[in-house]
């Protein structure tokens, strides 16, 4: 699969990522600019998602987007925000990443 499919699918996932993060400073939408923002991010997150998924079957892209996601999302609610994780939710991140590595390497569903 050409780098510029996964170029364009991370690019995607940063976007969601930073949405989401928006989300969460639009403090249930009450604040205009991190709402906005919000849905720009989510709206360019979308489009690059469409470009990757020319390349990449639908559950893969999906897999490897809520996959990276969660990790990434957590990570700046641990930093960012303060919200601690606990043993159980580390070791369900870290499955959740081997499942995208072992995807990504092992899967036939993925043309390298």
């Amino acid at each position: 699969m050409p780098i510029l499919t996964y170029a364009t699918l991370f690019t995607a996932i940063t976007l969601e990522v930073v949405g989401t993060t928006f989300l969460q400073r639009s403090e249930q939408f009450t604040r205009l600019v991190p709402t906005l923002l919000m849905g720009l991010c989510y709206a360019a997150s979308f489009y690059f998602l469409s470009l990757a998924l020319r390349a990449m079957p639908l559950g893969i892209a999906y897999a490897i987007w809520s996959g990276l996601g969660i990790v990434l999302v957590s990570l700046i609610g641990l930093f960012v925000f303060g919200q601690r994780l606990d043993l159980a939710a580390v070791i369900g991140l870290t499955m959740i990443v081997a499942g995208v590595v072992i995807v990504n390497l092992f899967s036939g569903s993925v043309t390298h």
